[in-house]
């Protein structure tokens, strides 16, 4: 079981107090993958929120049409710590796969309905959940973008 401890050290319930908290924890499944497990495929439908508690998490792009991986892997967990956010986004599917990059992985996984749910009984809840997700996705948004900027500026330093 999730302490309400450790809950209260993630970023998204760090202004929620005990009650809440434990709403929060009654909603909360551990799951663990083993190293190149794969969480989520890409395209699959997006169901889950899902927060590191130990190990490492690495999102790929992946082709949908070969389900080969790009060459290089898209990751980002190490600093938002959250991902699955586009359970509320439609067209509510994973665009990335997601692969335990560690010996061992320990996630938290909320089910977006149950979420919902909660945002639902509790709004202070939803708000610093939503708030926090929206955050994890300008910093991702923000990561990625200079991932390509500096893919790009290979790309036109090899054509010299």
């Amino acid at each position: 079981m999730i302490s309400l401890d450790f809950l209260e050290k993630v970023k998204c319930f760090s202004c929620l107090n005990d009650d809440q908290l434990e709403m929060v924890r009654e909603r909360a499944e551990i799951v663990e993958f083993k190293r190149g497990e794969k969480i989520f495929a890409h395209g699959d439908n997006a169901t889950h929120v899902w927060i590191v508690v130990e190990g490492d998490v690495e999102l790929r792009s992946e082709d949908p049409e070969s389900q080969a991986a790009t060459e290089k892997p898209v990751s980002f967990m190490a600093s938002a710590h959250a991902f699955g956010w586009t359970c509320f986004a439609p067209p509510y599917r994973y665009q990335l796969s997601g692969y335990c990059d560690s010996r061992q992985c320990k996630l938290i996984r909320f089910d977006r309905e149950d979420l919902v749910e909660l945002f639902e009984k509790d709004p202070v809840i939803g708000f610093e959940v939503m708030a926090y997700l929206l955050g994890a996705v300008g910093q991702q948004f923000e990561q990625l973008q200079d991932e390509i900027a500096k893919h790009r500026g290979q790309e036109i330093m090899s054509d010299w």
